[in-house]
């Protein structure tokens, strides 16, 4: 490898004595009388040497001049004599106002040059050229002033230009400029040479790029407004006050005839006039043709020195620093799509790129009702504009903003302190350009205000441009007042929430009956504020919701332009609602899920003993009768068929979210929640995507999740449950069947019951009996299911009285102190014997109390009032007898997954979308919703397993 490599040498290493071999890429020693040329790649004579050959790179040969032709031509191949010196190059020179002459008119070499005085009087008026070369004509204003060309004392001679000692002229400028991010005031070498003569010149002769000329420069100075210097701004505010008799331009009282357009006035107060009086004349439809749907802007610009360039589209990317294609680009400027593009850029690329400053006038473009093409000015609100201290500005509101109009991209020209040609000093950038269009308001025809162009601009110290960057951005946004929208939120969320807090009242009032206690207590208080979270988390949502669904109806679907959505800005309120109903959702679940996992349930066994067994008696070696044994089987499968429905909803959660995902992604209905007027789901993937709005992505989101759902629930409900599969009804024939009956307390003196006696009088049969008994029941051959005589009614909600519930709690006490498999209990069977007993004192009470038999401890059976029913609250307090209330649906379910599916779903839905506006990702969204569905599913199967076992005594090794 080493035989392939040579050493790196760049041409600024050779030294004066060497020059850069570009052929070997190496340095080489140049020959005698020699020195590097000023490119690096060649070798050249010395001073007083003359030329014989030259072949380029070190193939050069040079000769002393004799003693009496001290000088070289300046082609450098001859020897002449200089009569009024020589430079340091050995070149002859001649004085100011002359020009060298080195041959004759025919190209012969003169022995002697010559130094031809330039005539600048009458009437040739003629001056040396820059370069010495040739006589011109000299500027007009030396010949007006001076009538020649040398403006000496006491005229004034600046920029070029000379002007007479007794014309009246403008203040003396100052050439500095205030680059306030940095910190840095300094003498710019470009105002330096061209301030007082641009100035001067645009007020004595009316010089139309002199005055253009002298705007930029105000405009580089970031539009000053001070009045304690004079400065480029205040230099054109004197000439600007000072022409008023000269009138107007286009009837626009703010356009001094020559002058440039700056500023709509020097007050505040004028921005809202200027940007809310009038509306443009034209109509936009988000579905006409393409000329009306597209924002026609033009700009006129400008050179630094004040030229006209040209009249120039801002489509093709004019006023983008960033690289984009075209397609992108021109989109930016169709009506209603909300373009965002920002990128880095090198502050070498920026020198490269903007060398010189262009500055832009800048144009709406519409069609009057004659066809006539029109230019409506753009204001500029710059972000930068430097105010004195007279000019402090009050606020941020419209009625406080200074409106400009011209305006630049890159400014490299200012920050120069000294040779124009070298590296600025500082620059400055056009970090962020806004072009806001903004709706008129209550408008149905499409109308919108003037646009408004925000620049803000950064300042740059240059130091190493190859390592430095700057961010940029460019943005159109659309607009419009989103007072009235935010007015009606409020009433909306004022009066369901006062709403909410009467619900939360009643529901308290219910949950303290169905305690059986009467006091307000801080439990009670306690269990309001949860009450109301679940409410308020509902009321947040149903207020998201609609809002989401609005927008997205109403802006996708519009034909001429009458809404536009709400800004980033304006989108807070409503992620701080989505947020606040997701905590409040996420309280509300949590306190269900606790409710749920400390349920008081009971397995009431009615099977009784068939016959009796002969028994041993253990220490006493006799052998006694007794009951034979009630098999623990139906108890077992009974728990086990509970513990499977206790997560089972009325939709499936993982369909549910893939679906979602699917549509989302795969079908394109993600593409409905891009800020442009397209509700297209299919996008080109060349073309510009507009950035995402986050009400239309959550009102997407939750209208398929709620419609999808919906559609799930149906299907259950109508076709599902119907023939294929109920789950909660099959249980309750499940109990029936194995003769088990289930006993619920959500509450103190609350709760259900699923009557399951059999009709039979027993289930612990062999199959063929079994059989004959169920079809006897199909044949209506046996008495029916219900708990009341000829009733079929199976399932009650019950409130039971605090006496019943006191005896329920002494023999409960017992029972609950098994807490494992009898492998972990203590090696005395006293426990064990124990609990036993409290399971059989149980069994009996209950079957006692449902069968009774206790006269104090009774019940009757009534039917809900429809009010009761609607307010989920029941009117009458159990007091001496229990109440046991029909019940034609399965509410039992309150204290399962599936009683509780709007609950679940609207914090689904929340969780969903909060994950997705944090990361903008749907895919992301949809897998951890899947994930904490998941997750709080298996807390509810395993503590919910531990509590069945805790509260029914059935061994935790039996749950499968």
């Amino acid at each position: 490898g080493r035989g392939f490599s040579l050493s790196l040498q760049r041409p600024g290493d050779c030294g004066d004595a060497h020059y850069f071999d570009i052929s070997q890429l190496s340095c080489g020693p140049c020959g005698p009388n020699q020195k590097r040329s000023a490119g690096g790649s060649s070798c050249v004579c010395l001073p007083g040497y003359r030329m014989v050959s030259n072949n380029g790179g070190s193939s050069v040969i040079c000769e002393k001049c004799p003693e009496n032709m001290s000088g070289v031509t300046q082609d450098g191949w001859n020897c002449i004599t200089c009569p009024k010196g020589i430079t340091s190059e050995g070149k002859c020179k001649c004085l100011n106002n002359e020009i060298l002459v080195e041959r004759s008119a025919d190209g012969i070499l003169l022995n002697e040059a010559l130094c031809v005085l330039c005539n600048g009087s009458a009437p040739s008026f003629s001056a040396s050229d820059a370069l010495g070369s040739r006589c011109v004509r000299c500027e007009q204003t030396f010949i007006s002033v001076s009538k020649s060309c040398d403006c000496s004392s006491p005229n004034l001679l600046t920029g070029g230009l000379c002007f007479g000692a007794a014309e009246s002229l403008p203040p003396k400028g100052i050439a500095t400029v205030r680059f306030g991010q940095v910190g840095v005031t300094l003498t710019s070498a470009w105002f330096l040479k061209n301030l007082q003569a641009s100035a001067s010149a645009c007020w004595l002769y009316s010089n139309l790029t002199a005055c253009q000329a002298l705007g930029n420069m105000c405009v580089m100075n970031m539009n000053s407004l001070s009045s304690s210097s004079t400065d480029a701004c205040s230099l054109f505010q004197y000439i600007y006050a000072n022409t008023a008799r000269l009138g107007v331009v286009h009837s626009v009282a703010f356009w001094r005839h020559n002058l440039p357009w700056l500023y709509y006035g020097d007050q505040p107060g004028l921005a809202s006039q200027v940007l809310e009086a009038n509306h443009l004349p034209t109509v936009f439809s988000f579905k006409g043709k393409s000329e009306d749907v597209k924002l026609q802007f033009i700009a006129a610009s400008y050179d630094a020195a004040g030229n006209f360039l040209k009249w120039q589209s801002l489509e093709g990317g004019l006023l983008q620093l960033c690289p984009d294609t075209q397609t992108k680009l021109n989109a930016a400027y169709v009506f209603g799509t909300t373009y965002e593009q920002s990128c880095k850029i090198s502050v070498s690329k920026i020198l490269l790129d903007f060398s010189n400053p262009v500055f832009y006038d800048l144009f709406f473009e519409y069609n009057g009702d004659n066809g006539q093409q029109y230019l409506w000015a753009v204001p500029v609100l710059n972000l930068n504009l430097q105010y004195s201290e007279m000019y402090v500005n009050q606020g941020s509101s419209m009625n406080s903003w200074f409106l400009t109009r011209r305006f630049f991209l890159v400014d490299t020209l200012s920050g120069r302190e000294n040779d124009l040609g070298k590296l600025p000093r500082i620059i400055r950038v056009a970090s962020k350009i806004t072009i806001s269009i903004r709706l008129v308001s209550h408008s149905r025809k499409g109308t919108i205000y003037p646009p408004l162009i925000t620049v803000a601009y950064t300042d740059v110290l240059v130091q190493d441009p190859d390592t430095q960057s700057v961010m940029v951005s460019f943005s159109v946004r659309y607009e419009m007042s989103q007072s009235e929208a935010q007015i009606q939120t409020d009433i909306t969320l004022g009066v369901l929430g006062g709403l909410a807090v009467l619900w939360s009242l009643l529901r308290t009032a219910g949950w303290k009956r169905r305690t059986g206690s009467s006091v307000i207590d801080l439990q009670t208080v306690l269990k309001f504020l949860l009450f109301y979270a679940g409410d308020l988390a509902n009321v947040f949502f149903i207020v998201t919701v609609g809002t989401g669904i609005y927008w997205l109806m109403f802006f996708k679907a519009q034909q001429i332009v009458s809404v536009l959505l709400p800004l980033p800005t304006q989108e807070k309120a409503f992620v701080t609602y989505i947020a606040c109903a997701f905590s409040l959702k996420a309280v509300q679940f949590l306190q269900l899920l606790v409710s749920q996992l400390t349920v008081d349930i009971f397995l009431i066994d009615w099977e009784r003993p068939k016959g009796r067994v002969l028994k041993a008696v253990e220490g006493e070696g006799d052998v006694k009768s007794a009951a034979a044994p009630v098999s623990i089987w139906r108890t077992y499968f009974i728990a086990n068929e509970w513990n499977e429905i206790q997560t089972v909803r009325k939709i499936n959660p993982l369909f549910q979210v893939l679906a979602v995902l699917f549509f989302l992604e795969v079908v394109g209905f993600s593409n409905l929640a891009l800020m442009d007027s397209s509700s297209s789901l299919t996008r080109s993937s060349e073309g510009y995507v507009a950035p995402w709005s986050r009400i239309l992505r959550f009102g997407v989101s939750a209208a398929l999740w709620l419609a999808i759902a919906f559609l799930q629930i149906i299907f259950f409900a109508v076709f599902y449950e119907r023939f294929v599969e109920d789950k909660l009804s099959q249980f309750v024939d499940l109990c029936c069947v194995s003769n088990i009956s289930v006993f619920l307390l959500s509450h103190s003196c609350f709760g259900y019951y699923i009557h399951g006696r059999s009709v039979h009088g027993h289930a612990d049969t062999n199959m063929e009996e079994m059989n004959m008994n169920l079809k006897r029941e199909a044949e209506n051959l046996c008495s029916q299911r219900g708990l009341l005589p000829n009733t079929d009614g199976q399932m009650f909600q019950i409130s039971i009285s605090r006496k019943m519930r006191l005896q329920y709690d002494r023999i409960h006490e017992t029972l609950t102190r098994r807490r494992g498999p009898a492998r972990f209990l203590d090696s005395s069977a006293s426990t064990f014997e124990q609990s036993t007993r409290a399971y059989n004192t149980m069994n009996k009470f209950l079957s006692s109390f449902i069968d009774h038999v206790h006269k104090e401890m009774d019940y009757i059976v009534k039917d809900k009032l429809l009010l009761e029913r609607i307010l989920g609250m029941e009117f009458m307090e159990p007091i001496e007898k229990s109440i046991f209330y029909n019940d034609e649906g399965h509410s039992f379910s309150e204290v399962l997954y599936y009683g509780n599916e709007t609950t679940l779903l609207i914090f689904d839905i929340l969780f969903f979308s909060v994950v997705d506006l944090a990361s903008q990702s749907f895919v992301l969204a949809a897998i951890l919703t899947y994930l904490q569905q998941e997750i709080f599913r298996f807390i509810r199967n395993t503590v919910g397993q531990k509590n069945l076992t805790s509260k029914t005594l059935v061994d935790g090794r039996f749950l499968i």
